[in-house]
């Protein structure tokens, strides 16, 4: 049996005039540009050390790694991302929000004295 044969038989079923729609592609998350979000800069404690967490940002993984990556090597520090949120380990709460905003980002910006 080729693979061919079922395929026709399958074929043979469908009006001889049916044109598949085609699929759209639907993302759950859309493209939001900088100027139209407002990113959360705050300091937190985890284990005891002071780190800079940046929330609220909207896009998909990709964009949140790169910027977690700009973010990291513009404050030569480490930090992680998950969930939309981005760890810079340290207190870097001014300098990650002059970045942001020359990003283009507004930024709220939480616990600052």
């Amino acid at each position: 049996m080729k693979n061919s044969d079922w395929k026709d038989k399958l074929n043979a079923l469908l009006p001889s005039d049916y044109v598949p729609e085609p699929e759209e592609e639907t993302t759950s998350e859309k493209n939001i540009l900088p100027a139209k979000q407002t990113l959360r800069v705050e300091l937190d404690k985890r284990n005891g050390k002071p780190a800079t967490i940046i929330s609220e940002f909207q896009g998909t993984d990709d964009e949140l790694k790169e910027l977690a990556k700009t973010l990291k090597n513009k404050c030569a520090a480490g930090g992680s991302q998950r969930d939309g949120e981005i760890l810079i380990q340290g207190d870097f709460r001014i300098k990650v929000a002059d970045i942001l905003q020359n990003m283009g980002f507004k930024v709220k910006r939480i616990n600052f004295k």
